[in-house]
């Protein structure tokens, strides 16, 4: 089997507007994001750590690294899934979101499963 598929994780997001937690006036959007981590790979891997960028619709961004995910530093088997819910705030009622998890297989490889970019709308902002 080749190394990509040895090492492999897919990541689907999928993010919702908080309308309540929201603040129009203020400029203050609020997201929540659903992630589900799935090892497709062959080898068992650890998520050790996260890389976020989030960028509003005015091209500021703002980088959130840190350990695990929300407080977790899973350990998937192959076929094994790991879903989670966090959530962020931006300026504007349309932003992205896009990122990777640093990984660290049973043997010892380090590698990054990339987080795919995906759409942070409040609803009725895009036609």
């Amino acid at each position: 089997m080749a190394e990509s598929r040895k090492y492999h994780i897919t990541v689907t997001p999928l993010a919702n507007f908080v309308p309540d937690q929201s603040d129009e006036a203020a400029g203050r959007y609020v997201f929540a994001y659903t992630i589900t981590i799935t090892n497709t790979g062959t080898m068992t891997a650890q998520l050790i750590s996260r890389h976020w960028v989030i960028t509003d619709a005015n091209h500021s961004s703002q980088e959130v690294r840190g350990l695990g995910v929300v407080g977790e530093q899973p350990l998937l088997k192959p076929g094994e899934s790991f879903e989670y819910t966090s959530g962020t705030s931006i300026a504007t009622p349309v932003g992205t979101m896009r990122g990777s998890y640093q990984m660290v297989a049973e043997d010892g490889e380090q590698f990054d499963a990339e987080v795919p970019e995906f759409l942070l709308s409040m609803p009725r902002t895009l036609h």
